[in-house]
């Protein structure tokens, strides 16, 4: 009793603070942890029933691994695995590096009304929908009317065409997603180096520290935890593909499913064919399972190293 009733004080003591968790308590709640139930769907061959959707889990027939094997025993499994792998390597080391080097650049700006305006620029294109950048995107790489063809016939040379031809792509998707997200990526970056102590610059240059030394001595050491800890945390998608980046960019081109087709957008086409949730569903499974082991692995090496610059 003494120990509820000392519950129901601290309870009471911290109610504002309470109040303003609360929503993001019951939207983890509703929206992270109650759908986990829904991953036994995995295992089962899901059957939409009128009896509702959990009586429909509990009467459809338990397969097992089967969701699993089809979705990996297929021709397409090496293709879709490299390249979401392989994809989101380039997105997390390139966008890595650009939106620290764009939050030092921000953050050598005097003038702060200049500032605000590049920074606004570079955080627009985040807040734009994948079907409005796709829409860009044709804009510059049609076959007929694209800007860039325009480009090459006013200099004599043969229009391309682009959604025909996969070797372009892997730039083209790596290029539309840095553009999109480094901007929104970089102000992260920003906030921790606003926060640096600016009496350490001013004795770096009181000992004479050219500029990029104060960067590399004081700036990038200040920012590595925080480097450390976006970088854990984006390896735990690694194996997660933005949907809209694959499948509204390439405008869902068949010649380009060797370069441009990854575990989400082939998953949304199986479902999309033949129904099959459980496979959309094992998919997710077999998503998360490997995201947590690669997030609690990379974090025992990063504690290994510097037990400071660990997530947990």
């Amino acid at each position: 009793m003494k120990m509820v009733g000392g519950f129901f004080r601290n309870v009471l003591k911290n109610k504002v603070l309470l109040l303003m968790v609360l929503p993001g308590a019951l939207w983890f709640l509703f929206f992270s942890y109650l759908p986990m139930f829904g991953t036994v769907i995995a295992f089962k061959e899901y059957r939409f029933s009128r009896d509702g959707f959990w009586a429909s889990i509990v009467n459809s027939k338990w397969v097992g691994w089967d969701n699993f094997k089809f979705l990996f025993s297929t021709n397409d499994a090496y293709v879709i695995t490299r390249n979401t792998l392989l994809y989101n390597i380039a997105f997390i080391f390139i966008g890595l590096v650009l939106s620290v080097l764009l939050a030092v650049v921000l953050s050598e700006i005097t003038n702060k009304r200049t500032a605000k305006i590049y920074q606004t620029g570079m955080f627009m294109p985040y807040f734009l929908s994948w079907v409005i950048v796709g829409y860009f995107a044709f804009s510059f790489l049609s076959s007929e009317r694209g800007l860039l063809n325009q480009i090459f016939e006013m200099f004599g040379a043969e229009p391309v065409q682009w959604y025909s031809q996969s070797k372009y792509w892997p730039f083209i998707l790596i290029l539309v997603y840095l553009w999109k997200a480094v901007g929104y990526n970089s102000v992260v970056y920003l906030a921790a180096i606003m926060g640096i102590d600016r009496s350490l610059y001013e004795a770096a240059m009181i000992d004479g520290a050219s500029k990029f030394q104060q960067i590399r001595r004081i700036t990038i050491p200040l920012l590595t935890p925080i480097i450390t800890i976006m970088t854990l945390l984006a390896i735990g998608k690694i194996f997660y593909a933005d949907f809209g980046l694959f499948y509204q960019v390439p405008r869902d081109s068949g010649t380009l499913y060797s370069v441009t087709n990854v575990i989400d957008t082939y998953v949304y086409r199986g479902l999309k064919t033949t129904g099959e949730i459980g496979m959309s569903t094992a998919a997710g499974l077999y998503q998360s399972v490997v995201g947590f082991i690669l997030v609690i692995t990379s974090n025992y090496i990063v504690r290994k190293f510097d037990k400071d610059n660990a997530l947990f």
